[in-house]
Formats: C-alpha cells, structure tokens, sequence
C-alpha cells in the first residue's frame, strides 16, 4: 500500500449503529449476539450460554445506551437486577431483529498493526493469499441462527 492512504477506522461500529437504527425503526427489537468470553466482556455470568449471550439493547429494555467505536455499554436488569454491560466492538459477532430475525454477522475486522509475524498492513499480500476475486462466494448464503 501506498504511504499516502491514510488508514481508516473500524467500519465494525458503524455498521452496529446503523443496523440497531434500522431495526428499532422498523418497530423492531435489535438483539446482540455476543463472544462472552473475549476480554473486556462485562456480563451477568449467569446470562451466559456456551460462552455466548444475547443482548436485548431496545431502548424500553435499556438504560444509557451507548454504541461508541470502541464498545457498547448499557444498564440493564437481568433477574430483576440493573447491572451494568460493557461489550467491546470486536467481540459483538451479530445483530438481529427478534421478531424476523433480519440482521447481519459483523465481518471480521482487517487489521491496524501489527500482524503475526511483526509486519504491518502496508505490505502487500504474499503471493499464496488468494485475492477477494478468487474466493468462491456462489452458492454460500450467509445466514443467522437466532440463539435463545
């Protein structure tokens, strides 16, 4: 990559406020499905399923809703109990609607920093990476299963 491409932020947040806008428009309920077991996760344990949990984040069901580009947070009650959630960004694998189950699976973030082997995104793919053009899409429809 050029020196000259400034790099961009996360789209991960973007599309999170975005669709948790279009469902609650739409007289849905958005719902979080989440990896509770990445660090910074702040959860009730006992919401906790298979190191998973959905987030009912509808405004009626929420207090304080923030989706900033780092994480979301909120209060809210579980048992009867107002507890207060944290979820970075990263570790929000969906959102969906309740009720039709719409939504969408948060793709995967490309890289800011330093990868794995101590290079960065300005080096160019090697040249066993496949190109996005050479990755097979036909036929593989993405979909979400809602997790109760």
């Amino acid at each position: 990559m050029s020196e000259d491409v400034p790099r961009m932020t996360s789209h991960r947040p973007y599309l999170l406020r975005a669709l948790a806008e279009w469902i609650a428009d739409n007289g849905m309920t958005p719902h979080l499905l989440v990896d509770a077991t990445q660090a910074g996760v702040q959860v009730p344990a006992s919401a906790v399923k298979e190191g998973k949990v959905v987030l009912n984040i509808a405004e009626r069901a929420v207090v304080r809703l923030q989706i900033d580009n780092e994480a979301v947070s909120f209060t809210a009650r579980f048992g009867g109990v107002s507890y207060p959630v944290s979820v970075p960004i990263s570790a929000v694998l969906a959102i969906y609607s309740r009720e039709t189950g719409q939504g969408m699976a948060l793709p995967d973030d490309v890289s800011h920093g330093p990868g794995p082997e101590g290079g960065d995104d300005d080096e160019p793919p090697t040249p066993d990476a496949p190109s996005p053009d050479d990755v097979p899409t036909a036929g593989k429809r993405p979909h979400l299963r809602v997790v109760k």
